[in-house]
C-alpha cells in the first residue's frame, strides 16, 4: 500500500513541477527572511490575521480554527510548518485564504509582498536534497529582477506546491481519495 501512496506522492509532485514551469502568476509572501510563491489560483482571499479558537490535541502548527463567513476554516502556520526560526504575530502578518481540493484552509505568514508573473525562462528546477530535507513541496526556484538596466538585481523566489503541501498526511487537513 505505501508503494501505491508513494507513486501517487511523485505523479503528483512531477505534474505540479511541470505546471510551475510553464510560468504563470504567483502571490508572494514572506516567511522570515525568505519569500516564497503560491499559483495565484489557489488562493480565495487575504486576511489579516486574528486569533483563531485552538483545537485539542493539535499539532503546534495547526492554530485552531476561524469562522469564515458560516465555514468552519483551519488555519495553519506556514512559518512553524517550515521550520523558521521565530513566529511573531504583528500587524504585517496575514492570513492567506485558499481553496486546495474543494476544503477552504488558511495559511498564517509574515506578509504578503505582490503578485508576480513568471515566464517559464525565469524558473528553475528544485535542487535535489538528501532524503533528510523534505523538499517534497519546492517546485522550482523563480529569479525576479528588481530594477532595470546596470543597477539591476535578483532576488530568488522560492516556488511551493501548497495543494500538496496541504494535502500532505502530516497536515491531516485534506482526505487525499485514493
Amino acid at each position: 500500500m505505501d508503494m501505491i501512496t508513494d507513486a501517487q506522492h511523485v505523479a503528483q509532485h512531477e505534474a505540479a513541477r511541470a505546471a510551475t514551469h510553464a510560468g504563470g502568476e504567483f502571490l508572494t509572501f514572506r516567511l522570515g527572511d525568505e519569500e516564497y510563491g503560491i499559483d495565484i489560483l489557489r488562493v480565495q482571499e487575504i486576511r489579516s490575521y486574528e486569533q483563531p479558537t485552538r483545537i485539542a490535541n493539535a499539532p503546534a502548527f495547526i492554530k485552531g480554527v476561524v469562522n469564515l463567513r458560516g465555514v468552519i476554516v483551519p488555519i495553519v502556520d506556514l512559518r512553524m510548518k517550515l521550520g523558521c526560526a521565530s513566529a511573531e504575530y504583528n500587524t504585517f502578518t496575514v492570513v492567506i485564504v485558499l481553496n486546495v481540493k474543494g476544503r477552504v484552509v488558511g495559511a498564517v505568514v509574515d506578509s504578503v509582498s505582490d503578485v508576480l508573473e513568471l515566464a517559464s525562462a525565469s524558473i528553475k528546477p528544485a535542487p535535489e536534497m538528501s532524503s533528510a530535507i523534505d523538499a517534497g513541496y519546492i517546485t522550482g526556484i523563480g529569479t525576479v529582477k528588481n530594477g532595470s538596466g546596470d543597477d539591476a538585481s535578483e532576488r530568488m523566489l522560492i516556488l511551493m506546491d501548497i495543494e500538496a503541501l496541504m494535502a500532505s498526511a502530516d497536515m491531516g487537513l485534506i482526505e487525499n481519495a485514493v
